[in-house]
């Protein structure tokens, strides 16, 4: 088939032609966002999920949904060490700027300005050459402390906004990568929030070690937040996913080519889009077949090898990577920690550090007490398929 016309299109944070199976999730989040612009308080929502699930297409989503609906949007990607205040900074500023010319919210947000100024100066936040040309409001997000001056500058954007009749909504992606300190702050600022019933919303991605991330930042935190999981796609949606794109373009796939896709990829989305995409480039005439998808595996295990699964092995240490070879050779997981120290010849506590060190990169992840898991579907097999040349 024409590869100009191929609708897969595998990648990261890539829209797929046909979102299916999270139409639960983005109904809510719509609720949500119309009920701010009426300064009614939903809770805020947080997308938890292995790596390749669609979390950040659906922030994707939601962002766009928001700002069809008149909100102002600021959308991050928590990095791994950069302070959640640094981030925020330009974003806050930018949202800030749009009101400042809406007439009723002027004096709301002149105040919001002068906040964020003196938020910038206490925590030395700079930039570019931006500059906040008002004075600091003296005793307003000022102390020096994140869990007391985020809150305050939140609520004063959070008043702007209310004057101006729209609605702020902050996305982060990667949550899990935010430090504790900020973490408590955001989850304490968007309780302020609710409390004052200002519209304001906040809506995350993350891995599915960020419900007890948040949960040990502030207890209250699981009544602030929805958790929805996001995961493989049931049976139906899978094929959904692959079979109408396919379809809108005039083509057709076979059923039994249809069944291998699914089973091949257990219903991961980008597994999905990148298996989708081979079949296509190499079906003839209008139609995929089993065929087809059969000779795609081996091009589409290559392309996952290469790239969504190399780049998240390269970042381990040699010792790292030792522990997670020693977690594939198990089998299937989850996996006890005394399972694989046995495996390295080690005891658990000794291995504590290296294992600490494994989550925080994001690889695996404590689904319950003394257990790990891949937050990447399908690395075991990636590790197992791949021994003779990772050592």
């Amino acid at each position: 088939m024409d590869p100009v016309r191929n609708p897969f299109a595998p990648g990261a944070g890539s829209n797929p032609p046909e979102l299916a199976g999270r139409h639960a999730i983005i109904e809510d989040a719509r609720v949500a966002i119309e009920r701010a612009l009426l300064c009614k308080p939903s809770r805020s929502q947080m997308f938890l999920g292995l790596r390749g699930v669609g979390k950040t297409v659906l922030l994707n989503t939601v962002e766009n949904m928001a700002m069809d609906r008149g909100h102002l949007t600021s959308s991050i990607e928590a990095p791994e060490k950069k302070p959640l205040g640094e981030q925020l900074l330009p974003r806050i500023h930018q949202v800030l700027r749009k009101l400042s010319i809406i007439e009723n919210a002027k004096a709301k947000t002149h105040d919001a300005m002068r906040a964020l100024r003196s938020f910038a100066s206490v925590f030395k936040l700079e930039y570019g050459d931006m500059a906040i040309a008002v004075d600091p409001e003296v005793g307003v997000a000022d102390s020096g402390d994140l869990e007391n001056d985020l809150p305050e500058l939140f609520v004063r954007v959070g008043e702007a906004a209310k004057a101006a009749g729209k609605a702020w909504t902050l996305l982060i992606d990667e949550v899990q990568y935010l430090n504790e300190k900020d973490l408590a702050a955001l989850i304490v600022s968007l309780h302020k929030i609710t409390q004052k019933e200002l519209p304001v919303l906040f809506f995350g991605a993350g891995l599915p070690q960020v419900a007890a991330l948040s949960g040990d930042a502030k207890s209250y935190a699981e009544r602030l937040f929805h958790y929805p999981e996001v995961g493989a796609l049931s049976e139906k949606d899978a094929k959904a996913a692959i079979r109408q794109p396919i379809l809108d373009e005039g083509a057709k796939i076979d059923d039994d080519a249809l069944a291998e896709i699914v089973l091949k990829t257990n219903g991961y989305p980008y597994f999905l889009q990148e298996w989708g995409h081979q079949s296509w480039n190499l079906a003839s005439g209008d139609t995929i077949t089993l065929n087809d998808t059969q000779q795609a595996e081996k091009e589409t295990l290559v392309r996952l090898d290469q790239g969504f699964f190399k780049v998240r092995f390269d970042r381990l240490t040699p010792k790292e990577r030792e522990y997670v070879i020693a977690m594939a050779k198990l089998g299937n997981g989850p996996y006890r920690s005394s399972d694989i120290a046995d495996a390295l010849g080690e005891t658990p506590q000794s291995l504590g550090p290296r294992r600490a060190q494994i989550i925080s990169k994001g690889m695996v992840y404590s689904p319950s007490h003394g257990d790990v898991a891949f937050t990447v579907p399908m690395f075991n097999d990636y590790l197992l398929r791949n021994l003779a040349n990772l050592g």
